[in-house]
């Protein structure tokens, strides 16, 4: 397949400069950096069946996709490098599209170094660039754009869920549903303009406007479903923006550590240890937390340090995703004592109030229904209840204590239930935008088709077919940007800088 299919339309210059550019066969380390069992060197271009004959001394190219056992020498001193396996790709069938090779060796610096070395020898040969592979497989449609950003992602995934997102995207479960969209939109945009070209006569079929509307209304519900998908799969790309508040000293940062199982967070008995935001990211039962312990929240002190960390906890707290309420069952206790109250929601109310913010809870009876947001209650320091007051306590809240570890499994529980709430679980029949890239796209498409309806809806004698097949076209082009068919220079460069080299 020519590595130019894809572009049209451009300057001689630019042409020329492409040339130049691709005519190189590029090579590099596949497998990642450092000491290995085994190392992967990949090269692709139009050259490669010259690197598998100079190096592994072949005077015809193996079988396609068979892997062959060879002494690899290097082509100018001849001396061999290592004995490893050779794996032929022709093109259009590998990975770039483009003809192809592995090099499978022995991973140790050296042997890794000799290889680049010598394969740097061969003229037109140079070391590929990141993320070179890919693009070179984009160029040439083995890939559209949303299935690159998946493979981005797959690379980088850290949880299973994740994981799954990813390979998922990859594979082409964003895609699809873009081009159907896309398929629906390119057949009415030819109907709206096979209507004005030929309006006058009476080959067309008859209620074709009104044919495009009603497809058009189908088309805004599905958009409309997927855009109102409560961010989820941004949230499981990025991690769950979790943080921990509540007053000085009531346990936080020892709940952090308790949860990492390491001294992540710094923990003394001075109050108002805690100065700034210490983030960890967790591995939850697969899914992705990004866990923040903050200062305590109270009234501004006269310390700047402490005023400082105490508004870092609370913007902390207005981009979180999640909410891990810490109190204190001594001052819960008290409270109750000297209140003669010992309704626990009673205390939560006066709690968040002194904590400044308000907007977390609502009013209901029901600790589960009362948070404005994801919350999760947590009553540290039970190990100090003597007289098993925790144990009549409404249900909603976790009881534990960091001193014997009491509650924290049930803690994690409760988190994987949050997680998975707020993450989903991808599938290939619903998938989910991951990108803002992909939910701006989606948006513009959304508005433009909603133009269109207004336009259709108004006066039957004023309505311009013109305009309104201008407004397809533009939800049109939207979808060719999330799928690479319609791109810009800016847009590949953000996409590809996430791949290392080799990728």
């Amino acid at each position: 397949m020519c590595i130019f299919s894809n572009f049209k339309n451009i300057t001689c210059h630019r042409f020329a400069r492409l040339y130049r550019y691709y005519s190189h066969t590029i090579f590099a380390l596949s497998s990642g950096q450092g000491k290995c069992g085994v190392a992967v060197i990949r090269v692709s271009g139009h050259l490669s069946e010259t690197a598998l004959k100079e190096l592994a001394s072949l005077k015809s190219l193996p079988p396609p996709r068979t892997t062959l056992l060879r002494s690899l020498r290097h082509p100018k001193s001849k001396e061999i490098l290592d004995r490893g396996l050779v794996i032929w790709f022709p093109g259009p069938r590998s990975f770039t599209g483009e003809d192809s090779c592995e090099f499978h060796v022995h991973g140790g610096l050296a042997v890794v170094n000799g290889m680049l070395d010598a394969l740097s020898c061969i003229p037109s040969f140079r070391l590929a660039e990141p993320g070179e592979f890919t693009k070179r497989a984009f160029q040439n449609g083995k890939l559209n754009l949303t299935e690159v950003e998946g493979l981005a992602d797959l690379l980088q995934a850290e949880t299973e869920a994740q994981r799954k997102q990813a390979f998922l995207q990859t594979n082409g479960s964003l895609s699809k549903l873009y081009q159907k969209w896309k398929a629906v939109l390119l057949k009415n945009v030819a109907h709206i303009e096979a209507h004005i070209d030929f309006e006058e006569t009476e080959t067309l079929e008859h209620g074709l406007i009104d044919k495009v509307t009603s497809e058009a209304k189908l088309l805004i519900e599905e958009i409309e479903q997927h855009l109102n998908d409560g961010r989820k799969g941004e949230i499981l790309r990025n991690g769950v923006n979790t943080v921990i508040i509540g007053e000085p000293n009531v346990g936080k940062s020892s709940l952090l550590n308790s949860l990492v199982e390491r001294p992540a967070s710094i923990v003394t008995p001075i109050s108002g240890t805690t100065r700034d935001v210490v983030a960890v990211t967790l591995n939850v039962k697969g899914y992705p937390l990004v866990l923040s312990d903050t200062a305590g929240i109270r009234t501004i002190s006269d310390d700047i340090v402490e005023n400082e960390g105490i508004k870092r906890t609370l913007k902390s707290y207005k981009e979180s995703d999640l909410v891990i309420l810490v109190v204190d069952f001594e001052k819960y206790h008290q409270w109750a004592i000297i209140n003669n109250n010992a309704i626990f929601m009673n205390y939560l109310m006066y709690y968040v109030r002194k904590l400044n913010v308000d907007d977390l809870t609502s009013n209901s009876d029901k600790i589960s229904d009362m948070f404005t947001k994801h919350c999760i209650v947590v009553l540290n320091k039970c190990d100090l209840d003597e007289n098993n007051i925790c144990d009549n306590l409404q249900d909603g809240i976790v009881k534990v204590s960091c001193i014997n570890k009491n509650g924290l499994s049930t803690l994690v529980d409760c988190l994987a239930d949050k997680l998975k709430l707020l993450c989903g679980d991808p599938s290939q029949e619903h998938p989910s935008m991951n990108q803002r890239r992909h939910r701006q796209q989606v948006t513009e498409c959304l508005r433009n088709l909603k133009l269109f309806l207004q336009e259709m809806q108004s006066d039957t004698h004023s309505h311009d077919v013109v305009i309104m097949a201008e407004y397809l076209r533009k939800s049109l082009r939207s979808l060719g940007k999330l799928v690479g068919t319609v791109s810009s220079e800016e847009i590949l460069d953000v996409v590809f800088s996430q791949f290392c080299i080799g990728k």
